[in-house]
C-alpha cells in the first residue's frame, strides 16, 4: 500500500508552544500531502496554547484534531494518549514530532518513502548518520552531552542505532500495536529509548535519515533533572529488568 492511500497522522504534544504551534502547522501544510492529518495534545498549558490549537482546528477543514488533557505528567504519557487516540482513528502512519520547531517538518516526505518498505518497522529522523547535524549553536557540553547520551544507550542496549534518543519518527501502525504501545512506562526523553528498544526486541528494522536538528527559537525546554535522571537509569532497567529479553 502505498503512502498516497494511508492515512498519516502527527502527534505533536503540546506544553506552553502557543507561538510555536500556528508556525509548525503552517509548515505541515506547506507539504501540500492530502493524507496527513494533525493531532496535537496539550496538558493544560498556562499560554493557552490549547486554545490556539483549538482555534487552529476551527481552520483546519477536518485535518487537524486537539486532544486536551488535565495535567501536565510527561512526554512519554502524552505521546502515548496520542499514538493510541491516532490509532482509534484508523492512522495507517504514524509521525511523532516536537513542537518546538526543532524537527524539519520537510523531512516527513522521505521518512513516509522509506516506510514503503516492508521491512522496515519505524523511520527515525537521524542527527548522526550521514548527513545529519544538529544546531549550530549548540554549545559543547550540550554536543557533548547528545553523543555521550547515545554511546550510552548503545553500550548497554546494543541496538546498532546512532540516534538512539531521537524524538522525530515515522511509526508503522501495526509496529505500534506490537510493541503495546499503551504499556510503556518510560516517561520524558527515555520514552524514545524504550520505544526502539521493544521495536528491535520484537524483530522490527529501524532505519536513520537524516535530518538536521534545529534549536527552539522560541520558549523554554522541558529538559530537567529528573528528566535526566530517568533517562540514565532507563537503559539499565531494559537491559535487566524482568521483561527483559535474554
Amino acid at each position: 500500500m502505498r503512502d498516497e492511500l494511508q492515512k498519516i497522522t502527527v502527534v505533536v504534544p503540546t506544553y506552553n508552544e502557543r507561538d510555536n504551534l500556528p508556525k509548525l502547522v503552517a509548515e505541515l501544510a506547506a507539504l501540500a500531502m492530502p493524507n496527513l492529518h494533525i493531532l496535537v495534545v496539550d496538558d493544560n498549558s498556562p499560554d493557552g496554547t490549547g486554545d490556539v490549537a483549538d482555534k487552529l482546528a476551527l481552520e483546519s477543514n477536518d485535518t487537524l484534531g486537539v486532544l486536551h488533557r488535565t495535567a501536565k505528567d510527561g512526554l512519554g504519557r502524552a505521546y502515548v494518549a496520542g499514538m493510541l487516540r491516532a490509532l482509534d482513528e484508523g492512522a495507517d502512519i504514524v509521525i511523532q514530532m516536537d513542537a518546538d520547531l526543532s524537527h524539519p517538518s520537510s523531512a516527513i516526505p522521505a521518512m513516509v518513502e522509506a516506510l514503503q518498505d516492508p521491512s522496515v518497522a519505524v523511520v527515525l529522523g537521524s542527527r548522526y548518520v550521514h548527513g545529519g547535524s544538529v544546531a549550530g549553536d549548540w554549545g559543547l557540553y550540550r554536543k557533548a552531552l547528545s553523543a555521550w547520551a547515545n554511546f550510552y544507550v548503545g553500550a548497554i542496549l546494543r541496538m546498532k542505532v546512532k540516534d538512539a534518543t531521537a524524538g522525530f519518527k515515522a511509526w508503522r501502525a501495526e509496529t505500534l500495536r506490537r510493541i503495546d504501545i499503551a504499556s510503556i512506562t518510560s516517561n520524558g526523553y527515555s520514552f524514545q529509548v524504550e520505544m526502539n528498544y521493544r521495536t528491535v526486541q520484537r524483530g522490527g528494522r529501524i532505519v536513520e535519515v537524516p535530518i538536521r536538528f534545529s534549536d527552539r527559537a522560541l520558549g523554554k525546554s522541558k529538559m530537567s533533572i529528573k528528566v535526566q535522571l530517568e533517562s540514565a537509569m532507563v537503559p539499565w532497567k531494559l537491559r535487566f529488568g524482568k521483561n527483559a529479553v535474554k
